[in-house]
């Protein structure tokens, strides 16, 4: 067994294992690099597509939209789940990291493959976009560097493995693992179907860039492709809700309503979420009406049925602590009085209801095979997973990191202030942003087109004044969001390097094993008889009215762009 040390945190009570917390800081840190390259290049995006404005040329809007969707979408998010995933194994299971040397082997593989695939998009040949369909390449080193990356994190996510079973080996824990950690687990397991799938078409289509393979088809490339692009997104979906639970314990020291309710959602997201990437490929011609059917009218639905139990049990765990608190007068005192000036909980509230509301709702919509012909290919789309990827995984991220500085990183947190209103000015400009996105997509603006008034076109189309405010507003409500993304950075990195030092607490060569806790007060004093929380009750049916009342508008778009009588 090797020899390591366990701190134990004078402020949170968890104990981190000397390398664990030396990797989840690489990792973490990693990330925020990537965070502010990807927010830089969001402004030229922002500003291109603002009309009025329409700073960069056609060339270069191109390279840089590609260079922020992979930033983004796959270098910070990828890389701040890797720390996760090692917070959820051996800092929650209080054990030592499996194998610190391939951890060290991954982390160094991953920073390689981001820097290749960036150098490869700014020198100009690889501007593929995110999705980088075939026949149109880009060059050999862009699909190099997003393999050596996906190799990096699948050996991440096998070391997050093997420290489960090193836990399960020294007996660090009693019964079943945390459900954090399980939700961490599923995280893993999409994690591994996901990198695998990319692997199945990135490879063949690196062959081709280099000349040993000489084509790859299309529809083969589009539909494998999804099932790493849109499963990418399922990751952040476990990831995200794992720590929603987290900071539920950590602001309220709340308890999960049902244990095994919230295991048997998770394991709906292994079964169905990723069978939901379907919805990216309703307008393909190559793919039959009954795969599609089944894969977005059935599948889907488990997967969505697993989002919904969560915003249920999560803010309910939420008003049951409060409410055991004495925070009982009426529906909603429990969340009046919930602590709104703490970023870690008001960035995570702020990312469940924007996720439902705004990304739930929307994609089921998206995944509905008639409603999928108005918006396929708009401005609605990326409206979309704005919603789910910025407003759900990058704020809970940002939320869990306001937790981590002084606990993980030993620093006081600088501009306290600019912390309380960072969340609210980061997530509700996406809020706006999403929402005027999808309002340009419901008219019908083009998702990638770099000029929608196709100046000096012979056949311009007459796009509606609304058309024109609406990604007028998408530009501002972008500025908004991406200044909110710089007080975040500007917080944390300060605080990195100019925080002031706080005690890292006592070191011991052995771990403390996590004792047995009681079962959930909920369960045992109400049982099914009664509301344990009204309050979530009632937001959940304000939730459903919004989904009717939103399906019944799209199905009235439909009707009018068919002339139906």
């Amino acid at each position: 067994m090797s020899s390591t040390t366990y701190r134990t945190c004078p402020r949170s009570g968890l104990q981190f294992e000397a390398n664990a917390e030396k990797l989840m800081l690489a990792n973490a840190v990693a990330a925020v690099v990537f965070l502010l390259i990807g927010g830089i290049l969001a402004v030229g995006v922002v500003l291109t597509r603002w009309p009025a404005i329409h700073w960069l040329e056609a060339d270069t809007f191109y390279k840089v939209l590609t260079a922020h969707g992979i930033d983004m979408l796959i270098f910070w998010i990828i890389f701040f789940e890797i720390a996760v995933l090692y917070f959820c194994s051996s800092t929650l299971l209080r054990c030592r990291l499996a194998t610190p040397k391939i951890a060290w082997l991954a982390f160094a593989l991953m920073v390689i493959g981001a820097i290749v695939n960036n150098v490869a998009v700014y020198q100009g040949s690889s501007s593929v976009m995110m999705t980088s369909y075939v026949p149109m390449m880009a060059a050999p080193s862009f699909y190099a560097g997003l393999i050596l990356f996906a190799v990096g994190a699948l050996i991440g996510c096998f070391v997050f493995l093997g420290t489960l079973v090193v836990a399960k080996r020294d007996k660090t824990y009693q019964g079943s693992v945390p459900l954090v950690t399980f939700g961490a687990v599923t995280a893993c397991i999409i994690a591994v179907f996901t990198i695998a799938s990319g692997a199945i078409i990135l490879i063949p289509t690196f062959l081709m860039s280099i000349g040993l393979v000489e084509k790859v088809d299309p529809l083969v490339y589009r539909t494998i492709w999804w099932a790493f692009g849109h499963s990418s997104q399922q990751i952040n979906v476990a990831a995200h809700i794992s720590i929603w639970y987290a900071v539920a314990a950590i602001a309220f020291g709340a308890k999960p309503m049902s244990e095994r309710v919230s295991r048997g959602a998770f394991l709906l997201y292994i079964l169905f979420l990723q069978l939901a990437s379907a919805h990216h490929l309703l307008a393909d011609p190559g793919l039959s009406t009954g795969w599609k059917v089944v894969n977005t009218s059935y599948f889907m639905y488990f997967a969505v049925l697993a989002s919904m139990i969560h915003g249920l049990t999560i803010p309910g765990a939420m008003e049951v602590a409060q409410r055991a608190k004495g925070f009982n007068k009426g529906l909603f005192e429990w969340l009046r009085k919930a602590p709104w000036g703490n970023p870690v909980f008001s960035g995570v509230f702020i990312s469940i209801i924007g996720f439902g509301f705004l990304g739930g709702i929307s994609g089921v919509m998206m995944g509905t095979e008639q409603l999928n012909m108005i918006i396929h290919n708009t401005i609605y789309v990326p409206g979309h997973f704005h919603a789910t990827v910025v407003v759900g995984t990058t704020l809970s991220f940002m939320a869990l990191t306001y937790f981590l500085i002084p606990v993980l990183f030993k620093r006081e947190m600088i501009a306290p202030g600019l912390a309380k209103l960072q969340p609210y000015l980061f997530g509700l400009s996406m809020y706006f942003f999403c929402l005027v996105m999808m309002g340009a997509g419901t008219l019908g603006v083009s998702r990638r087109h770099w000029d929608m008034a196709f100046q000096g076109a012979a056949l311009a189309y007459p796009w509606p004044g609304a058309a024109y405010l609406m990604m007028g507003l998408v530009g501002i409500a972008g500025i908004a969001a991406i200044a909110g993304g710089a007080i975040y950075i500007y917080v944390t990195v300060g605080s990195l390097l100019w925080g002031k030092k706080l005690e890292a607490g006592a070191t011991s060569a052995n771990f403390t094993p996590i004792p047995r806790s009681a079962p959930t007060v909920v369960a045992q004093s109400y049982g099914s008889a009664g509301f344990a929380a009204p309050g979530t009750f009632m937001l959940a049916m304000v939730f459903l009215v919004a989904f009717i009342l939103y399906y019944f508008i799209n199905w009235k778009y439909l009707s009018q762009v068919w002339g139906l009588s």
